[in-house]
């Protein structure tokens, strides 16, 4: 997706579909491919960003003088920061894909959303070569970064982009001279793009990018949006088990018990400490688990015998004591 061609693919796709009252019953093949790429699921996160980014858009439409205002997306590994990303980005290119129509014969569709990576021990020439990449705007050696600037300026004006996404911002580090630069890119390219800004990272808050004269910039732009763990209680509401019950809604199994799930709600956060990314990946194992043994349902003994990833199993892992002779 870090190509036009990539991200215009991904965004005018059809995302993975739940089975539907009434339909036939869909083939094993079609349920274990459903429960690998599955539905994207509303969390609290998704609905902030997607609020912040509209209302940011048409805050920043008309302004001329100064960079538009930004957004930071920040939250531990598997929190589903890039999931969040992702899902607002196509929004917006649909959005503007309904509302601007490509003209009949036109070959060219407009390119309201570009997605860029921090590439790791990112220079300002490297992470100004992906924003070309982009676009599959030429780029020879013997240009310089200040010539492939200008290049991606015009072009992604001229193409009309209005939302940059750039993800795995943690990786820059502005207190070397090289993540200094980088830094200095990306304020220049705010600047210069009529777009809005979203960047995601990693606990950005815990980086260098908040710190210094460019961190100040940064902090005095952005607004941060954290994709955190989600709690078990919320005042009267509980979150995590909300989502627990939405993604259990959108399971494709034959055998399975509607509200098997949220009973075991205190367990699954106990094991994913919250992280939507590990609670999904967790639930989507256990249902292709269920398939391909025949159970087609899920249950507290199919949880037990998941591995999960390694973050959420150092945390789920009891601590234990040593005894000495």
């Amino acid at each position: 997706m870090t190509t036009w061609q990539g991200w215009h693919r991904f965004a005018t796709t059809d995302p993975p579909a739940p089975p539907r009252p009434g339909e036939p019953p869909r083939s094993t093949e079609e349920r274990l491919a459903y429960h690998s790429s599955f539905v994207t699921i509303r969390t609290p996160a998704i609905h902030t960003l997607a609020t912040q980014v509209r209302t940011l858009m048409i805050l920043g439409r008309h302004q001329q003088t100064t960079a538009r205002p930004s957004l930071i997306v920040t939250g531990p590994a598997a929190a589903g920061k890039t999931t969040a990303l992702l899902n607002v980005g196509r929004t917006c290119h649909l959005a503007h894909a309904r509302k601007n129509p490509p003209p009949p014969g036109s070959a060219h569709a407009a390119v309201p959303v570009a997605y860029v990576l921090v590439p790791p021990g990112a220079t300002a020439k490297t992470l100004i070569t992906e924003f070309a990449r982009y676009l599959g705007i030429p780029v020879t050696a013997r240009m310089t970064q200040t010539q492939i600037t200008e290049a991606v300026c015009h072009t992604y004006t001229q193409a009309g982009v209005q939302l940059v996404m750039i993800d795995e911002i943690h990786r820059l580090n502005p207190r070397t001279t090289t993540g200094a630069q980088t830094a200095d890119l990306l304020k220049d390219l705010s600047e210069r793009l009529p777009a809005t800004f979203v960047y995601a990272g990693i606990n950005v808050t815990d980086t260098p990018l908040f710190t210094g004269v460019r961190g100040a910039q940064l902090a005095g732009r952005a607004t941060l949006v954290d994709c955190g763990p989600l709690s078990a209680r919320h005042g009267k509401r509980e979150p995590f088990r909300e989502v627990i019950t939405d993604i259990e809604n959108h399971l494709d199994l034959q055998q399975h018990k509607p509200g098997t799930l949220p009973r075991h709600a205190p367990y699954l956060h106990q094991r994913t400490a919250g992280r939507i990314g590990s609670l999904t990946r967790l639930i989507r194992q256990a249902a292709i688990t269920a398939i391909h043994d025949g159970t087609e349902r899920i249950t507290k003994t199919t949880l037990d015998t998941i591995r999960l990833d390694h973050l959420a199993e150092t945390h789920h892992r009891p601590h234990t004591r040593t005894r000495s002779r």
